[in-house]
């Protein structure tokens, strides 16, 4: 072999290692900065509000109540949304006081105004003002948001 074929070789033999290297350097530089934008947090995802908490319901049992002006008899079954946790483990430690005080409302009301869709709307919040009165004195106010009617029959 003459010098130029073993200078030549050499030159080869360093090519190709140096060439792998590269690749090899390249390949990692692009899977770290892939890594890395994976784990960044969305921008779109970090402004959106949180999700509403979960809704805590109360369903009571059915009432069937004479109507105080005529010889009518109310039928109604109610489920309250309430604000937190804590009101509806009050109100079911008290429930025997929430459905009198019920009781007594539902009794008070005129036949007439309950046929009509504003008389209802009228005993909802006549409901949560009778609702979110202390039960014991000391106690905090319950904090009843809603009232859905899940029976309503007035003959």
């Amino acid at each position: 072999m003459t010098d130029s074929a073993l200078s030549k070789k050499r030159k080869r033999s360093i090519w190709v290692p140096l060439l792998v290297l590269v690749t090899l350097a390249a390949c990692a530089t692009a899977g770290y900065s892939y890594w890395r934008m994976q784990q960044q947090p969305t921008p779109v995802a970090a402004n959106q509000p949180p999700p509403p908490p979960a809704p805590v319901f109360y369903a009571l049992d059915t009432f069937t109540v004479n109507l105080g002006d005529a010889d009518r008899v109310l039928y109604v079954g109610i489920t309250l949304r309430l604000g937190d946790e804590a009101t509806r483990l009050r109100l079911s430690e008290y429930l025997p006081e929430v459905r009198s005080r019920l009781l007594l409302l539902f009794s008070r009301q005129n036949a007439n105004e309950l046929a009509t869709d504003v008389g209802k709307q009228k005993l909802v919040e006549a409901i949560k003002s009778t609702l979110s009165q202390p039960l014991v004195a000391g106690q905090p106010k319950q904090e009843v948001t809603d009232v859905l009617y899940t029976a309503f029959i007035l003959r």
